[in-house]
């Protein structure tokens, strides 16, 4: 008897908590997800007269082939003044060749050469402070050597989001469909990522950007002295410094998936692990209400998932108090509940998957749930363990 009151009140408190983590995953999805599954575009494509020029700034190392590729789309945007800042960091392959050449024949192309790494700063961020500091215009706009525009109105729908008061526009970057697991995982990463990170921006709380698609303002990095806050970090040239400039007032998104930026996704599973967890090395630096909010989404889901599957298995022993007339309602009661939160995970999801132009993720909408349901927690904890 002892050991069935024990099970009992086990059973009972992961049920308790089961139906805590549903009632905040619902929260989170309702009130801050649906700003980006119900967004209405807001703002009206700008005429030649109203558009500033602006500077497209792009870092590439030994990426010879991509921008061959790149340069001419970025080149082919349908805008009336801008140049194209690329930073041949330290690359030996044929790119800085390329460049040289492709100067002589374009003067929108301005490469700046770089032939050796400052050992106090890491990752992107040296090559991407001297393109900022190289570019000609105040507006930049800044994207990736292995990214390309779905369309040539990418640059004006990006630039068409300023206003008087704007300094910073979000947008988002989708990664190519080429089939397989591995693809669907790292493209509904991407998706589940752009949930908070978009829904954040939209309720007036912006944290984060995504470098391959983002623009501000040059005078913006230079008030605020670049990355020098955390020069000794890998990461964080797109989310730290975002989440340490962008407030509501002068940050917007451009998420339109007509006029987006798609890109190539890593090669291998490791590859993309080593990404993700060096993304998750930047938490210390964000704001305790962003680390705050980020750890709610995260284990609110692991812990209903985990739950679930704990109440699915002590389904017996939960049962014993009751006459088996109740007993036999406890299955379709746990379903109607998961289903409660999925139900409303696939309208959200539907309606931003459309919005960012990611098709094809919710057939399989629970198991890539599922899986970074367990993965996500494991990611944080190894990249706040690892150092930079």
């Amino acid at each position: 008897m002892s050991i069935d009151f024990f099970y009992n009140r086990l059973s009972f408190y992961i049920l308790a908590l089961f139906v805590l983590m549903l009632a905040i995953q619902l929260g989170i999805h309702w009130i801050r997800f649906s700003k980006l599954a119900f967004y209405k575009r807001q703002v009206r494509m700008k005429v030649d007269d109203e558009l500033e020029p602006v500077s497209i700034v792009v870092c590439a190392r030994d990426a010879y082939e991509q921008l061959t590729e790149l340069i001419p789309a970025l080149l082919r945007q349908d805008y009336p003044q801008f140049e194209v800042v690329v930073v041949n960091d330290c690359s030996d392959d044929e790119t800085e060749e390329y460049l040289k050449d492709l100067e002589r024949r374009e003067p929108r192309v301005k490469p700046v050469q770089l032939r050796q790494h400052l050992n106090f700063f890491y990752g992107k961020k040296f090559p991407l402070s001297m393109g900022i500091k190289s570019a000609s215009y105040d507006l930049m706009v800044l994207t990736d050597f292995d990214c390309m525009p779905t369309s040539d109105l990418w640059l004006r729908s990006m630039v068409s989001c300023y206003d008087y008061n704007t300094e910073v526009v979000i947008g988002y970057c989708r990664l190519n469909n080429t089939g397989g697991l591995l693809n669907r995982l790292m493209r509904f990463d991407a998706l589940q990522t752009g949930f908070l990170y978009l829904s954040s921006a939209l309720a007036g709380k912006p944290y984060m950007g995504i470098g391959k698609n983002l623009s501000y303002r040059q005078r913006l990095f230079f008030r605020n002295k670049g990355f020098t806050s955390h020069y000794g970090m890998t990461a964080g040239e797109d989310d730290i410094f975002i989440g340490q400039v962008a407030t509501k007032k002068n940050t917007k998104v451009q998420i339109d998936a007509e006029d987006a930026i798609t890109c190539t996704p890593p090669s291998s599973f490791g590859t993309w692990a080593r990404e993700r967890c060096n993304k998750y090395s930047t938490i210390p630096m964000h704001r305790i209400g962003v680390r705050f909010m980020m750890a709610l989404h995260y284990w609110s889901q692991f812990l209903f998932y985990a739950s679930f599957i704990a109440l699915f298995f002590l389904r017996p022993a939960f049962s014993l108090p009751f006459n088996m007339s109740y007993a036999a309602y406890y299955y379709p009661i746990l379903a109607f509940l998961f289903l409660l939160r999925y139900g409303s995970q696939m309208i959200l999801y539907r309606g931003a998957s459309k919005r960012l132009g990611e098709h094809g993720l919710l057939p399989g909408l629970i198991l890539w749930d599922f899986i970074f349901a367990f993965l996500t927690p494991l990611f944080r904890i190894t990249g706040r363990m690892t150092k930079n």
